[in-house]
């Protein structure tokens, strides 16, 4: 379960990085007549929401793999019987 809570954010950021970069190549690839009219119909509508839905995706995950380990002041000095889980 630690190892979920510390790649999910990383993951997630890195398929919101993708998204974001995709919608910034649409207009290039769209000029380069690489991407048709329908394909800027569908994706350019498509790829906003993807990026904005996986960035907040993205946040909710890394506040939840971060909440527990900022709870720490309960445990202090060398006489600590606190678990960390």
């Amino acid at each position: 379960m630690n190892a979920f809570r510390r790649y999910l954010p990383r993951g997630l950021g890195g398929l919101t990085g993708l998204a974001c970069a995709l919608c910034c190549v649409i207009p290039f690839l769209l000029t380069a007549g690489m991407l048709g009219g329908t394909g800027f119909a569908v994706l350019g509508r498509i790829l906003p929401g993807i990026a904005v839905a996986l960035g907040a995706a993205t946040g909710l995950a890394y506040w939840w793999a971060r909440r527990r380990t900022a709870n720490t002041t309960d445990c202090a000095g060398d006489a600590c019987t606190c678990v960390r889980r």
